[in-house]
Order: structure tokens, then sequence, then C-alpha cells
């Protein structure tokens, strides 16, 4: 049943969100659980510097006996190149590794570049198979799901523990934040990291063997990697104010960064799915999230953000375009892929995955914390 459109009267979330719902005052409960449970995980401040000092300390003496002492994934956004020189500033040092999936822009080539250059850090380029990748890309398209960059994230992040193994490295630095990430539906997408629903897919719809593309499955994630090889993800924006638009200035500043165009420029494939799929195919507009989170964090008024989501999405001719291009990338014409395009919608639950398995280790975790007094997590 269609619901009333309603819009929060503190961010821009809305009822495109079939799960939202407001207080009497009309704010929804994404704000409401930022302000009640998030922002104790948030720490902009003397303490949060406090913190990030004791973890770095932590991470140097661990790994003072090997070439690197943790690891950063590098895609050539904001948030993983600002991360990559607050690390430079910390004398850590990290494996930089940055995947690519065949999507990369020019653009974000010569970022990464100019970042690792500045940084003096080693960068490892993992390449990933093409036709693997075109072949489970096609997949996901004819699927119907929300979450079309489900296979380049888990290529990135298997890739990133992949390489943490091999090189006995503990901690992985992650570019998370809740500064402006705090707000996501969770109806919109799964995750990214559930092989069970990525081969489900690619069996069903893909035609070639998945024999390079790496995977993590289930217990990989939850139990070999935090407790048995005792890796743990560090989200060292957390501990610091993180203004992205500061970022961005001190990047330009400092390393010669370079804009793009829009939000996740970096990428040609999640700029189209962003910016097309998910609004066409699902009503979903990811800046709402993305700018709700910058207004819950300070960093952005609601009328501004307003502003920015009555913008339109893309261009005409930039659409056309990428569809061309896209199109000739995955190799089907462009009526193939326009008939692709237009399959329809289904939910990542209509193929098997591991949210049953997730909701047990949810379970357990949370008896284990109650019982120990403190938080289990391999996420800091």
């Amino acid at each position: 049943m269609n619901r009333t459109y309603k819009i929060c009267t503190n961010c821009v979330m809305d009822t495109s969100d079939p799960e939202i719902t407001f207080d009497s005052e009309g704010v929804c409960n994404h704000c409401n659980n930022f302000e009640k449970i998030t922002k104790k995980k948030w720490y902009p401040n003397e303490e949060g510097q406090q913190r990030w000092a004791s973890i770095v300390k932590k991470i140097k003496n661990e790994g003072r006996n090997q070439d690197y002492d943790c690891i950063i994934g590098l895609s050539g956004g904001v948030d993983s190149s600002y991360l990559a020189i607050k690390v430079k500033e910390m004398g850590l040092r990290p494996l930089v590794v940055h995947v690519d999936a065949g999507w990369n822009s020019e653009l974000a080539v010569a970022n990464i570049e100019t970042v690792v250059k500045y940084c003096d850090f080693d960068l490892h380029t993992y390449v990933v198979n093409w036709e693997e990748m075109r072949d489970l890309q096609l997949a996901y398209l004819k699927s119907g799901i929300a979450n079309q960059d489900a296979p380049q994230d888990h290529a990135f992040f298997s890739s990133l523990y992949h390489f943490s193994v091999k090189n006995g490295i503990k901690y992985v630095i992650s570019g998370g934040n809740l500064a402006t990430e705090s707000i996501f539906p969770t109806s919109w997408h799964w995750s990214a990291m559930d092989a069970d629903n990525l081969h489900a897919i690619h069996n069903k719809f893909g035609t070639k063997k998945l024999k390079n593309y790496k995977t993590i499955g289930f217990y990989e994630l939850y139990f070999y990697y935090p407790f048995i090889k005792k890796m743990k993800t560090i989200r060292p924006l957390n501990f610091m104010p993180y203004i992205k638009s500061e970022a961005l200035e001190e990047l330009k500043e400092k390393v010669g960064y370079k804009e793009y165009a829009r939000k996740h420029g970096e990428s040609l494939f999640t700029k189209f799915f962003q910016n097309y799929w998910l609004p066409m195919k699902f009503g979903y507009d990811k800046r709402k999230p993305h700018l709700s989170s910058l207004i819950v964090s300070g960093q952005m008024t609601r009328e501004e953000a307003l502003t920015e989501v009555g913008k339109p999405l893309y261009d005409e001719k930039e659409l056309k375009d990428d569809k061309e291009y896209i199109a000739k990338k995955l190799g089907v014409s462009d009526a193939e892929f326009e008939k692709i395009l237009q399959v329809r919608p289904h939910d990542y639950s209509d193929f098997s995955n591991m949210a049953k398995k997730y909701k047990r280790i949810k379970k357990v975790q949370s008896f284990v914390s109650k019982l120990l007094g403190r938080n289990i997590s391999n996420y800091s």
C-alpha cells in the first residue's frame, strides 16, 4: 500500500524509505537514532584525539617488526584520500591497496597516484579479472536487485583481507565514518559481503566460472579473520572533526587533489548505479541519506540539502553517453542494455543469502558482550 508522502522536518529523508517513522514533531527515526545512539560512538573532539593516539600507539607497537603495521584501501575518493594523509601524519606505515574493478575514471587514477606520491606509501594495485567481473556485473543487472555495486565492493574488501593475511597485518584502516555516512535506510540495501547472495545471483544469471574473483564466506568474515587472525577494522575519521568540505580543500592544497564533478565520480559504474539505476527502478535517491548525514553532523543546513536534492541527478546527454559507454564495456548492444535495464526489480532476499546466519551471529555477539560487559565487535 502506498503511503502519503512525508519528509522529515529536520533532515531530507522521506517516505522513499518504506520503514521510516516520524515522531510528533515530524522528526524521523534516523535523526532520533543519531541523537540517542549513533552520536555516542562519534568523537570529533579531544577525547577522540586521545582515543586515536592510543590506537596508533598500539598499532605501531604490534607492527614494529613488520614491513607494514596496517593496511588501507584507497579508492581515490575524498574519505580514503584524506585518511591516507592523516595516517601519514601519525607516522603509521600502511600497505596501500587499490582494487581496479574496471570502472576507474582517469581522474581517480590521477588522484590515487598524487596521494600515494605525497605520502610516500607503497601502493599495490589489484586488477580484477575483467571477464569475470563483466559476467558478474551483468548477472547482477539481470537480477534486478538494488545494490549493483556489490561485485565491486566485495572484491574491494575481500582483497584487503587477503592482502592483510598474506602480509601478517592485523589492522585494516577504513575511511568509513559517521560524519558523512551515519544515515542509511536498511531497507535500501543488503551487505555486499554476503558471498552466499553473490554466488546465488551469479549461478542463476552468470555464464562464466569465477576462478579468480576472490570472495569471503560467512565464517571467514565473522570468525576466522576477527578471532583466529585477530584482525580489527579501525575507522579513524570517527575520532576527529571530519568535515568533508574542509577535507577536500586540505587535499587540494597539500597534494594537488582534483575534485570530482559529483559524488562517487571516481567510479563510472557507481555514478550510473546511484544516479540512474536506484532512482529509476526503486525510487531511491542516495543523495538524501548522505545529505541527511551532513545535516545531523552539523556540516550542512536542511535548506542547503533541499537545494541539492532539487538538482537533476543526470544531464540528458551525460546519461546517454554513460549508457553507451557501459553497454560497450559490458559487451552488449545498446538495445540489449536497455532491455536489461527494464528487468523487474527484485529484493536481495529473492536469492539465497546469509541473513539468517547474520541474525544468529548478532544474537550470539550480543549475549557474549553482555556476559563480558564489553563490546566484542571487531570494528573501532
